[in-house]
């Protein structure tokens, strides 16, 4: 039984969770991430597939999008592995991913740094252990508060991030949270990593840019995180958020749309399945 006493992981990172394993048992294969390990360690109470934010039409959209940004960042890291001899992979905001369990061939090759909360990630690390896993040597769960100052950077140096070697580095659900300040100043410091590094970095977009038939439902999504106390901050045009990321200082910069990814991942399907227009992408290298 997991402890409850603990800190558990944001709603947020739960709720990513369990979409990514609806994917597999609601969504026909071919799976585009093949993903039950969050479920296992959100542990989540029965009739968790009853709860209004899994319906399976009406959040359809939300859990593509999902597993198309994992997919889709975890392509990229084995291509920079494989081809370019990438041997850091940093996670900003981690949550409940579960890249280290799933795909420990690929990522016992590198050295993985999950930057979370201290407390969701002491929560994490328990089910970790609880559920045989552990923390191998090559897993580094680095605990930062970004709300309380101090630096991220300088934890990632703590826990052995060696900033003279490329990296590739994942933030996904974290820039709508953030005001466009502390944004373009996370760029600026991500802009420094060593060349032959990659950012991946998940933007929304506003609201009067989305798909019309979607509005309604990022509408509520937006709504809901303003009356649970996380409001969204930060809306980027795909335009605004490439020309921050080359004022920061990235070499190159390009922005990977919805339509990209449904073409890449969703092709040829017959249920309709595809990402939603809210969130998009943007990958910057040094």
């Amino acid at each position: 039984m997991t402890d409850r006493q603990t800190a558990e992981p944001d709603s947020s990172a739960v709720r990513v969770a369990l979409w990514r394993a609806l994917h597999v048992q609601l969504d026909a294969p071919p799976h585009v991430l093949d993903d039950e390990l969050g479920l296992r360690l959100a542990d989540p109470a029965d009739g968790w597939r009853d709860r209004g934010d899994m319906h399976p039409q009406g959040t359809s959209w939300f859990r593509a999008s999902i597993v198309a940004r994992a997919r889709y960042i975890e392509d990229v890291i084995a291509e920079q592995a494989a081809e370019h001899g990438v041997g850091q992979y940093v996670i900003l905001g981690a949550g409940l991913d579960t890249f280290a369990q799933r795909r420990p061939e690929l990522a016992s090759r590198l050295t993985v740094f999950e930057v979370d909360q201290p407390r969701p990630q002491a929560w994490k690390r328990e089910r970790l252990e609880r559920l045989g896993f552990g923390v191998p040597d090559w897993l580094r769960l680095v605990p930062f508060d970004f709300e309380a100052g101090g630096s991220w950077w300088d934890a990632l140096a703590d826990a052995g991030f060696d900033p003279s070697r490329p990296a590739v580095v994942a933030s996904t659900g974290v820039a709508l949270y953030l005001t466009k300040d502390a944004n373009a100043a996370t760029l600026r410091q991500l802009a420094s990593l060593a060349p032959g590094s990659t950012l991946v970095m998940s933007f929304q977009v506003p609201l009067d840019m989305l798909d019309e038939a979607q509005r309604p439902g990022i509408q509520a999504a937006v709504e809901g995180a303003k009356a649970s106390g996380t409001p969204f901050l930060s809306f980027f045009a795909p335009d605004e958020i490439l020309a921050m990321a080359r004022e920061a200082g990235f070499r190159d910069a390009r922005h990977v749309s919805a339509e990209m990814l449904n073409a890449r991942y969703f092709a040829g399907r017959t249920d309709g399945l595809g990402t939603s227009t809210g969130e998009e992408l943007l990958v910057a290298t040094t």
